[in-house]
């Protein structure tokens, strides 16, 4: 009998789960041409993405205007691909923001789908927090207040139920960040050598269209890699440092991120911000949602060298033709460099163990068909945990299947991982972070003080098809926070 392979096994179940039946001007990989073979790596120019400027500002504040629409746009050469992005592109712009100074960005829905705006990372009260259910109609907008209150890289993307991993797919994703002071007077590199890579993997039909296959609401993989909207670009750069602020917006694949040099490179921040010292690594693995600031350093080449970015792959991730490259550095040119990495970027008060007042277990598993946390899938009016103002928990996130991992997102809170399985975090881990990867059979511990708002937050797989099915639950800090649903949006006059 022939052995049939775990992606073939998906198929059956997916054909069998009457998973035919998706969204409008999305097409079923069966039934599209594959195109990976017909983009050549390292082709295309490398693309970064616009800064959005304020519409006004005032003291205190910036405020923003973001479009929510449908745009054609020439990712594959030769074809227009609709997407579905903020002010029409994809990845949206970048907002760069000043910390404590306050943003409001009113995001106006001129799609046909509801959405809801969660920006990943930022400790926003209940009702800006991009809470599932609360919903942008279409011909709706909504004006959303964020603090920034902290040096980091986060980024905006949809969070509307049972939809997000298909909203994101066709292009609602973009880059956030955040710096202070204290940041910009480090030695490192800045201005046009400070550079989103935003990383993301699509799946085309040969007419250029997005391919939408969950593979039976289990993950979506895709055949193209594309940085900053670009499949496996090219870019030229300096003999110098360059700072990058790496994100991985894909639905369910993860990278473990080396060059093809074998050289290290270094790592100076996770989720939350700098760490407190620079950790040198010839890899890393990067889940879904998580993000890393990383800094490579070309003045080790010569001119002529080229350098790939490549993914040295991690398990339970589909491979195709191209999949374990992701782009190429060209090194064309020799500039001047007065950057350097400290030995200390910050300082960070990290908790004690004997600081948590109790522990929590959350099981993470897929029973019955369906991704649940503890035997239960999302409900608004079930809150799993009740930590108090200012508390600090325990989380042990628990991984029983040797057939996936699961990257688990916590809203509101940073938190650090303080083993896996029993054994220490990677070095580049050992930072504050809101994603954490919890692989095939383990167990993953971290802890996080529970601030600073009262109120409904949720918690989630970031496997976006796991949490659309219905791996995502919700915590409440304290009593009496307020309703996240209690800033609804509002027509467009």
């Amino acid at each position: 009998m022939k052995k049939i392979s775990r992606r073939e096994a998906l198929k059956i179940a997916a054909l069998a789960g009457g998973s035919l039946l998706l969204p409008v001007g999305l097409q079923y990989r069966g039934y599209a041409q594959r195109t990976d073979e017909r983009v050549e790596p390292f082709t295309l120019p490398f693309h970064t993405p616009p800064v959005l400027n304020p519409v006004s500002s005032d003291s205190t504040t910036d405020y923003y205007q973001v479009v929510m629409q449908k745009a054609q746009v020439g990712v594959l050469p030769g074809r227009t691909t609709e997407i579905w992005g903020y002010n029409g592109m994809f990845p949206g712009p970048t907002i760069r923001q000043s910390r404590n100074r306050q943003s409001i960005l009113r995001y106006i829905n001129n799609l046909e789908v509801h959405t809801s705006v969660h920006l990943h990372g930022m400790p926003s009260l209940p009702q800006y927090d991009g809470y599932a259910e609360d919903l942008i109609p279409p011909g709706y907008y909504k004006d959303y207040v964020y603090p920034n209150p902290t040096s980091a890289i986060l980024w905006y993307h949809d969070h509307a139920l049972g939809q997000t991993s298909r909203n994101v797919y066709m292009g609602l994703a973009g880059m956030y960040i955040v710096q202070d002071n204290e940041e910009l007077s480090l030695p490192l590199p800045k201005g046009d050598r400070d550079i989103p890579l935003i990383i993301h993997d699509k799946q085309f039909a040969s007419n250029g269209s997005l391919i939408f296959d969950d593979q039976g609401q289990h993950s979506l993989m895709g055949e193209i890699i594309t940085v900053n909207g670009v499949p496996w670009p090219r870019m030229e750069v300096a003999n110098c440092k360059y700072r990058f602020r790496v994100l991985n917006a894909s639905i369910s694949r993860s990278y473990r991120l080396a060059l093809s040099t074998g050289d290290d490179f270094t790592v100076i921040g996770t989720d939350a911000g700098l760490m407190a010292a620079p950790v040198n690594t010839q890899n890393m693995r990067l889940a879904m949602a998580e993000r890393y600031d990383v800094i490579m350093d070309f003045s080790r080449y010569p001119i002529g060298t080229q350098v790939v970015l490549q993914n040295l792959g991690l398990p339970n991730n589909d491979n195709f033709g191209n999949t374990n490259v992701i782009m190429r550095f060209d090194v064309v040119r020799s500039e001047s460099d007065n950057s350097s990495i400290p030995n200390t970027l910050r300082n960070i008060q990290f908790l004690p163990e004997s600081s948590a007042v109790r522990t929590r277990n959350f099981t993470f598993d897929h029973i019955n068909s369906v991704w649940v946390i503890n035997g239960n899938g999302w409900n608004a009016n079930r809150v799993d945990a009740n930590p108090q103002l200012e508390e600090v928990e325990i989380w042990r996130l628990h991984n029983p299947s040797g057939l996936w991992f699961h990257p688990v997102h916590l809203h509101l809170i940073d938190a650090q991982i303080l083993d896996r399985n029993g054994t220490p975090p990677f070095p580049y881990e050992r930072g504050l972070k809101d994603v954490f990867y919890v692989g095939e059979n383990e167990t993953v511990r971290i802890i996080g003080r529970f601030r600073p708002h009262l109120g409904k937050y949720m918690y989630h797989c970031h496997n976006m098809v796991h949490e659309d099915h219905d791996m995502m639950s919700q915590f409440e800090v304290g009593q009496g926070g307020i309703n996240p649903m209690s800033a609804p949006a509002q027509p467009l006059s």
